[in-house]
Order: C-alpha cells, then structure tokens, then sequence
C-alpha cells in the first residue's frame, strides 16, 4: 500500500502544541462523514437523509462522533471501537483478535460491527417495519468505518492500543494512542491550515481526486461482492501500527518533527481511504435495495 501525504507549505520545526481542538475523536469522523457524503449515490444520499434526523441538517458528519457519547446508555458498545493483537503481531486474525476481553466474549470487536451494522441497514425500504433503529446503525457504522482506519484501534492488547504508552509529542505528555487520534492531525491543521478544518478537508479531497485517483477503485472494492470488508481494513490498521505508530515510540519517547511529518501522511490516507470506503459500502447498501425492489 502506497502512502501519499498532502503537500506541506514549509517544513517547520515545532515546538508547542495548540489545545483544546478536537481530532480523530471529533474532527477526525467529521472528516470521514464529509469526504463519504460527499461520494454517495443519489439513492444513497435520498436514504441518509431520510435516515438523519432534522437537527443535523442533511449533514451526516454531525452525527459521525455519536457512537463516542453514548457508552454510558450502551455499555456493551465500549468493545465495538477496536480489534487488538497480541504484543508484536502486525497481522489481524478475525478468529483470535475480534473479541470482548473484559467480557470474554468472542466476535465483539469493530470489524464485527461494521458487518453488523452494515446488514442492518440492508432492512431499509422493507415491506415490514426493521426491529432495528436504522438511524441509530447508520451513526455506529460511519463512526466505526473511522475507528478501524485509525491504526492504534487495531493496536496492541498489552497497551490497550498505545493507550498506556507514555511520551512527549515535542514537550507536552500524551499517551501514544491519543497522539494518533487526535494530536497529529490537531498539529498539521493547526500547522499548515491555520486551523482551518475546512481548507484540510479540501486538500484531502483533492488528493483523492489527484495524487490517489488510481489508488481509489481499489480501496472501494471487496472480494466475493462483500458490502464491507472489515477485516481488510483491520489488517491494513494493524500493519500501519506496527510499522509507523509504534516504531520508535517507545515509553518515554519525545516524539517530535521527524515522527510527525512521516506519520501525517498515514492519518492522512487513512481519513481519505475511510471516506472512500463508507461511501462505497452506503451505495452498496443502498443501491442494492434499490435495485432489489424493481
């Protein structure tokens, strides 16, 4: 898999972090929504917004942090954000990774939800009123196609996906796994979009339409004419953790301009690819009922 990064202005050393901006956790699955509404089919679009309620305004991205808000009125989802290896394993294994640990409960994990959910909205349109809230697996969908293309959701068990790995993202402590949620992108928003999301999620289209448009038809594709094809994206996360996100990153590691330009072209494919790829699995979805029904 290529990796590709948006054109940087200048190359500047940093040395302070901005707060308080939100990222993958927010801004992030703001990004994804974007880029796939963006993308869908008429049909596609007619049924997501039908599907939205009237406070998002047609605007899917508004609803793409939702499944990150409510673990206290559905504790069981807490599970459903991630698919962790064992220690220094770069490969995902649906049959040993895809399970609730605190639980004990095998096939509880975000590539089981996306397959889930995914099916769920295949009961849009029916004859017969779905048991499920269609409205509700569109926002746990969107939001979980995010999660799995962040590589630390597919990180390492021992560390909780870099959860418990401690460093310096120049001179503030983070954890490693809030640096890829939300502190490399809050850096180069912040750094070369003068903290302007919009102009970011621009330059992320543009690559999609340019520097990856060969790339484009082969992130959208599943094998054996699948909706979603999660554990691919799994495999692809878990790679890209072993390779880029752990790699010098160890406890105590002062992460600083070398980590971070290398890395922000991965959160930048990653963002791109999780668009494309819910676009691609919402017209599947719902191109299918479409054409199922005349």
């Amino acid at each position: 898999m290529s990796h590709f990064s948006i054109q940087l202005v200048a190359l500047l050393s940093l040395t302070l972090l901005l707060p308080n901006t939100h990222g993958w956790g927010d801004d992030g699955h703001v990004i994804v929504c974007k880029i796939a509404q963006a993308r869908l089919s008429k049909t596609a679009a007619e049924a997501v917004q039908k599907l939205l309620p009237k406070s998002a305004g047609n605007d899917l991205s508004t609803k793409c942090s939702w499944a990150d808000h409510v673990h206290h009125i559905y504790p069981w989802s807490s599970a459903l954000h991630y698919a962790n290896t064992p220690d220094a394993v770069c490969s995902y294994k649906n049959s040993r990774d895809c399970i609730d640990y605190k639980k004990g409960i095998k096939g509880r994990c975000v590539v089981a939800a996306i397959n889930n959910y995914t099916t769920q909205l295949l009961q849009y349109g029916s004859e017969t009123k779905s048991k499920y809230n269609l409205t509700q697996s569109l926002f746990f969908l969107s939001h979980f196609v995010g999660d799995i293309h962040q590589p630390l959701h597919c990180g390492f068990l021992s560390d909780s996906g870099g959860n418990t790995i401690k460093v310096k993202w120049y001179t503030r402590k983070q954890t490693l796994h809030h640096v890829w949620d939300q502190i490399i992108l809050q850096t180069e928003v912040d750094k070369f979009y003068d903290s302007d999301m919009g102009e970011f999620v621009d330059a992320i289209q543009q690559n999609i339409t340019k520097v990856w448009a060969n790339e484009v038809e082969e992130w959208e594709q599943c094998g054996d004419n699948d909706l979603p094809c999660p554990a691919q994206y799994a495999s692809e996360s878990t790679i890209d953790a072993c390779k880029w996100a752990y790699k010098d990153a160890t406890e105590g590691s002062v992460l600083s301009d070398d980590y971070f330009l290398s890395r922000s072209q991965i959160v930048n494919l990653r963002l791109a690819q999780a668009g494309v790829r819910l676009a691609a699995i919402l017209n599947r979805v719902f191109d299918r009922k479409l054409s199922s029904s005349m």
